[in-house]
């Protein structure tokens, strides 16, 4: 796996973040400020202003923020849910269709597991590539440009695979090929946005034999705390999306 070549700089005092790579240069309204070529994590490094930067090494959630996108990406919560169910970890073959902006990929390449990732769309495939190289994972990721749906063959001669994640709207066409693509005791995981398509993986899933199945929908409220009191943040959307796992015997 190769690192990312790019640092997070963080002001906590003006909440400014911003992305650059060893002997950039920053400018802002803060000041300009030089990256070293020696720059390390933790250094504080200050604008010709004095005002000071944290540098950071990148994590997850930070690909999340700064990630290139090409739509909307699944976002940490579901991310998270897909891994604890599906117990991915270092060693696993992951099957994934509809890369998208890719974070779902990073994080899992980031985790040690081997990625193969379709994205039917040329350029949205490209953005990914850069941002699998930003997130450090190009040796783990390779994200192709192409339909899974007609690579089957091509797909089944190079598995099985421990897991196979999609977010797309062709999930249910994949399903059926679910016990040729996976190990023994594999997992399936399917994210949607929509509950009517959700009831259509579901019926894909129970057709084709995987067992274990089990649909959530994914919700998630922020707390705030103020002088008048406590209660669930008002702001945002709680919802997200449906998401369904299954396993194969």
């Amino acid at each position: 796996m190769t690192a990312s070549s790019s640092y997070l700089l963080v002001n906590d005092e003006h909440d400014r973040e911003y992305l650059r790579a060893p002997g950039e240069e920053l400018q802002t309204d803060l000041g300009v400020l030089e990256m070293p070529t020696d720059v390390e994590p933790g250094d504080i490094i200050e604008t010709h202003l004095d005002v000071p930067f944290t540098v950071r090494r990148l994590r997850g959630p930070d690909l999340f923020n700064h990630f290139e996108r090409t739509g909307a990406p699944m976002i940490p919560r579901d991310i998270g849910l897909m891994i604890g169910h599906t117990g991915v970890a270092r060693g696993d073959r992951v099957l994934d269709a509809g890369t998208g902006t890719g974070v779902l990929a990073a994080y899992l390449g980031r985790l040690g597991a081997t990625v193969t990732s379709y994205e039917i769309d040329p350029e949205f495939a490209d953005v990914a590539r850069e941002n699998m190289s930003l997130a450090g994972v190009t040796d783990a990721v390779e994200v192709r440009t192409g339909d899974l749906t007609v690579a089957f063959d091509t797909v089944a001669d190079e598995g099985p695979f421990d897991v196979l994640t999609l977010d797309t709207g062709d999930a249910p066409a994949i399903i059926e090929h679910a016990q040729t693509l996976l190990a023994s005791g594999g997992y399936i995981a399917v994210y949607v946005p929509f509950i009517e398509h959700t009831r259509d993986v579901v019926e894909a899933a129970r057709e084709a034999g995987v067992g274990a199945i089990k649909t959530y929908e994914t919700i998630q409220r922020e707390m705030d705390f103020g002088e008048r009191g406590s209660r669930p943040s008002t702001a945002g959307v709680g919802h997200t999306g449906y998401l369904t796992i299954g396993r194969i015997e």
